[in-house]
């Protein structure tokens, strides 16, 4: 019951799944074509030798695929795949529970798991090495220590924030893969997809607009594919085009570049309420009434990507294209001088 209770599922990755947005086959799945190969030989070397697959670790922005590719996998493998998170594994108990409900070869995925308890982290190192668990029983004199022996099993963590993993954790991982943002014909692939599994008329030049604008994630370009959808379905005869997408978009808040209107409120915070930068994480979050976590993961890495941030060891800074993007007067040269200062 407790193992039922921790392994759940994301609605939002069910109504993914049911409705087909997911690919389930790896030839399927569009981008991080690297990552595919590797994933591939692995797969069929394990396959071959029947054993299950080594410990994978994915990490890298939100919305790139890392729970995909944990089910598809699995999928591949031909075996079960038991979902959970970090945080909801607060006690080794948890964890146990949940290992000895596996069957031999099925894949366990842990997301955000940056954010185990070290204490379930070291019963965690055993089970991944040699699949043993070792429980103490009774306490005091009469406590003593019994091993379980585990199913093969494959564990595949996902995170945003590897660098956050402890160095023993991460090395009992047989694979690490950084997930990177997709480019502009990949997305075009997938939004084209998405809109035929969902049955959206769409144009090239339609889906070239969302693509655009979907900041080189996945996970984005079909949420914007499903606003755009409604907006069609409202507005103009249901059909996506180059204008009926602008329009939607511009509804949304979203420029051509996919930036919403937190992501320009932090460039103008850091830009007019702190000359530009350099500004603590902190102090930028405060500044924004947003969580310091969130700007992190989900917001920096993007305009990052695109160069409008760079980050220094005194703090974030507005690039010379960030003030361009907005419309305002780059002191670059006044800024360089009393970089020189330091």
């Amino acid at each position: 019951m407790v193992a039922d209770e921790l392994l759940n599922q994301d609605p939002q990755t069910e109504d993914l799944l049911f409705s087909g947005l997911r690919p389930t086959k790896l030839d399927h799945f569009v981008g991080q074509q690297k990552i595919k190969e590797n994933l591939l030989v692995h797969m069929d070397a394990a396959r071959q030798r029947g054993e299950s697959l080594e410990h994978l670790l994915f990490y890298g922005p939100p919305g790139l695929g890392k729970t995909t590719l944990s089910h598809i996998i699995a999928g591949e493998m031909g075996v079960e795949i038991k979902i959970t998170s970090g945080p909801a594994i607060e006690r080794p108990g948890d964890l146990a529970a949940i290992l000895t409900n596996l069957k031999e070869k099925d894949v366990l995925f842990i997301d955000e798991i940056h954010r185990l308890n070290h204490v379930v982290e070291e019963v965690l190192y055993p089970a991944m090495e040699d699949f043993g668990l070792d429980i103490v029983i009774g306490k005091g004199p009469s406590a003593r220590s019994i091993r379980l022996d585990l199913p093969k099993f494959t564990l595949i963590g996902a995170t945003t924030r590897a660098g956050l993993l402890s160095s023993p954790l991460r090395d009992r991982f047989g694979m690490v893969c950084r997930l990177e943002f997709y480019n502009l014909d990949e997305l075009k692939q997938i939004i084209t997809r998405a809109a035929k599994v969902l049955d959206i008329p769409i144009d090239p030049v339609g889906a070239d607009e969302i693509a655009k604008r979907s900041r080189g994630t996945p996970r984005i370009a079909t949420r914007l594919l499903r606003r755009v959808r409604d907006y069609a379905e409202v507005k103009t005869k249901g059909r996506i085009d180059k204008a009926t997408a602008q329009m939607a978009l511009s509804a949304l808040e979203i420029d051509e570049l996919g930036l919403d209107k937190i992501d320009r409120k932090i460039l103008s915070s850091i830009i007019e309420k702190f000359g530009g930068g350099p500004v603590g994480l902190d102090t930028l979050a405060n500044a924004i009434g947003e969580e310091s976590d969130t700007i992190e993961d989900v917001i920096e890495p993007y305009l990052m990507q695109i160069g409008f941030v760079d980050r220094t060891p005194r703090g974030r800074t507005a690039t010379p294209a960030a003030y361009k993007h907005l419309g305002l007067k780059s002191p670059a040269k006044e800024n360089s001088k009393q970089e020189k200062l330091f």
